[in-house]
C-alpha cells in the first residue's frame, strides 16, 4: 500500500488527516531525520501496524512525501 504525505514539522500538536494525501502535523523539527521518523511512528499507530513496516519511497528531504506500507 502506498500512500501520499504532506508533512507540517514543527507543530504545536501532532496529529493525521486522512484523505486523498494525508497530512501530518509533527512536533520535530525536519533535522537529522527526526521528522521522518517521527511521521512514520504516526502513521504505522494509525494503520495498526509496526513501524518496521513503513518506509519512505520518495521525498526523504521534501514536506511532500510518499509512503510504501507492508502488510497493510
Amino acid at each position: 500500500m502506498k500512500i501520499a504525505v504532506k508533512v507540517h514539522p514543527g507543530a504545536r500538536q501532532e496529529r493525521v488527516q486522512k484523505g486523498e494525501v494525508w497530512e501530518v502535523w509533527v512536533r520535530e523539527k525536519p533535522e537529522k531525520g527526526r521528522a521522518n521518523r517521527r511521521v512514520m511512528e504516526l502513521v504505522a499507530e494509525e494503520l495498526g501496524v509496526s513501524r518496521r513496516k513503513v518506509r519512505i519511497i520518495k521525498g526523504k528531504t521534501s514536506r511532500s512525501k510518499i509512503l510504501e506500507v507492508e502488510d497493510a
